[in-house]
């Protein structure tokens, strides 16, 4: 079974039938157009990426949001935050719009420079006349090369929660 995935600056196709995949990445700019072969792990998540889903689940944006370079950027749908503090006030932002989230993770990969995840936030409103809206998730973040223990670009997508 194959998956394809995809977000602006990545598209590749995943081959489902082991644990450990290899992936062809085609990661596009406006410089160049090369294609990396990246060998994937399917692996349970590390303390990093369940202390960042932490601190926006609980609505503490604490430590958690250290996993970023200082100069990180992130893309989520249409935004574009860059810096840890800008990554980290927007998320708050967003989360006291008037409802509570909780992250659930469903799968992970580990291909060491690039992790993926996808799973389900379950978005419930403040308002308890209104559902609870779970739209499904996918992440992409790309470790420093410099320091591989943090994240210096993020990519994702949530949704829609609803047409």
């Amino acid at each position: 079974m194959n998956l394809v995935l995809g977000c602006p600056q990545v598209g590749f196709i995943v081959s489902l039938t082991r644990p450990t995949l290899l992936l062809n990445l085609a990661i596009r700019d406006q410089k160049e157009n090369d294609m990396n072969q990246i060998t994937f792990t399917k692996t349970t998540p590390p303390a990093w990426l369940l202390a960042f889903w932490k601190e926006i689940d609980d609505k503490t944006f604490g430590e958690g949001f250290n996993c970023f370079k200082e100069d990180a950027q992130a893309h989520l749908g249409v935004a574009v935050w860059k810096g840890r503090e800008e990554i980290r006030e927007s998320l708050r932002r967003f989360i006291d719009t008037g409802f509570t989230a909780h992250h659930d993770l469903v799968q992970y990969w580990d291909g060491g420079s690039l992790k993926v995840f996808r799973g389900i936030v379950n978005m419930t409103p403040d308002d308890k006349s209104k559902p609870v809206v779970k739209p499904v998730m996918t992440h992409f973040f790309y470790m420093d090369h410099q320091n591989p223990t943090k994240v210096s670009e993020w990519f994702g997508s949530v949704g829609p929660t609803q047409f």
